[in-house]
């Protein structure tokens, strides 16, 4: 995602090409599962949307359409997140219904022209009440499970809250309903410290498991210990053999391996902000504003909210601006700007904002650093060796023809 933004591909008829704004709900703080690496340190089972609130924010939005926050879009992602979303589907089909009818009778240029968008963790995927969603809104859809490898992996962070009891039998039951109902969807794997040893046979079992798009990264908290960078690129490189010697690169990708990571960049032409903080509006269940979900209360460890402005009150653009006013330059160290390697390497802007020392979102958190320069080499490993077998076997050319030729997914 580049600038809060989704880049999408003509999908269901009426989905204009170009970006779409992106507007989340939180819909619910709770969750079924207490994920050892959640930056979400506050969720809880009080704060649920009320349909009233959830009203107020599509009415505000619906109604200054005109306003520089919204205009110039030709779609919209409405983004459903939690804790887990699905425990609140009756309020989201509720809210989707909603959202149809108004864009309809309001004859709104995003009139067919919307996504419903959710990341969940894929435990009630298959319920009755979730399955009759997904009927009812299949063309305008797009819904990721997180599955973060082998049991092993996956039952090491992400297990039931009030207990060490992992997940994974209880979502991956679930993959092949959604495979079969999205087959080009993809997962996202997040890496902690305690992981990184499953790394490579975790992505391998996402393959087989028939996930084509393994989507994957670090997280960005201070949680890396002396030697973990040397442990990560071991993993990395181990990947690189196993896709490279069993073509696996011909039908899988996992983003771990982007051919243009890893380069210097230029502050005048490569100078755009990492994630789209301020471009996007989140709203709670109190009806407050925050310019990503990363600035609400349940998702920062010591700062206090950033909130810039309410369902009823609107938006309050002193608040907003700024975000509006980020690039890669004015909020890294020259350290960062000068990097031999800081293409991909990437930040959030939440994160900035909760580890830096006053209350500024220009103060960019470098927890990440080893281990995106151990993701460079290990890059560079990948494709020195995939085109070199390509060039032997007289098969490059044909693969640069194929990439040029992929379109990129919503995500």
């Amino acid at each position: 995602m580049e600038d809060g933004q989704l880049n999408v591909r003509q999908g269901s008829k009426g989905w204009q090409e170009g970006r779409a704004k992106n507007i989340t709900f939180i819909v619910t703080k709770d969750c079924q599962l207490a994920c050892k690496y959640c930056y979400l340190v506050g969720k809880n089972v009080q704060e649920r949307m009320p349909w009233e609130t959830a009203k107020a924010a599509i009415d505000f939005v619906l109604d200054h359409k005109d306003d520089s926050n919204f205009a110039n879009y030709s779609s919209v992602i409405w983004d459903f997140i939690g804790g887990e979303p699905f425990l609140e589907i009756e309020l989201i089909d509720h809210i989707c219904d909603y959202i149809k009818s108004e864009l309809f009778r309001r004859n709104h240029p995003w009139f067919n022209s919307y996504r419903f968008s959710f990341s969940t963790n894929g435990i009630n995927y298959g319920s009755e009440q979730v399955q009759r969603f997904i009927e009812k809104n299949k063309d305008h859809l797009s819904i990721g499970i997180t599955i973060d490898g082998t049991e092993r992996k996956h039952d090491l962070n992400r297990v039931y809250k009030n207990s060490e009891r992992g997940s994974y039998q209880d979502v991956v039951r679930n993959i092949p309903l959604w495979l079969k109902q999205f087959p080009n969807a993809g997962t996202k794997v997040t890496i902690s410290s305690a992981d990184i040893p499953y790394i490579s046979e975790s992505v391998l079992h996402l393959f087989k498991l028939g996930i084509h798009q393994v989507n994957i990264n670090c997280v960005f908290e201070d949680v890396w210990k002396n030697g973990d960078d040397k442990l990560f690129e071991e993993q990395l490189i181990n990947l690189a053999d196993a896709i490279i010697d069993n073509k696996l690169y011909e039908q899988f990708s996992c983003s771990f391996f982007q051919e243009h990571l890893g380069h210097p960049l230029d502050c005048t032409i490569d100078n755009q902000n990492w994630c789209g903080a301020g471009k996007m509006l989140a709203v709670d269940a109190a009806g407050n504003f925050y310019p990503c979900t990363r600035f609400a209360q349940y998702s920062l460890r010591d700062k206090e909210a950033w909130i810039i402005g309410n369902v009823y009150d609107g938006i309050d653009q002193n608040k907003l601006r700024p975000f509006l006013t980020l690039d890669r330059c004015t909020q890294s160290s020259p350290e960062c700007v000068n990097c031999e390697v800081a293409e991909g390497c990437a930040w959030c802007q939440g994160e900035n904002f909760d580890a830096a020392q006053t209350h500024t979102v220009f103060e960019r958190a470098t927890a990440i650093c080893k281990m995106h320069k151990a993701r460079v080499r290990a890059n560079n490993y990948y494709w020195n060796k995939l085109y070199r077998k390509l060039e032997l076997e007289g098969k490059r050319e044909e693969f640069e023809a194929n990439k040029k030729n992929v379109k990129p997914e919503i995500c």
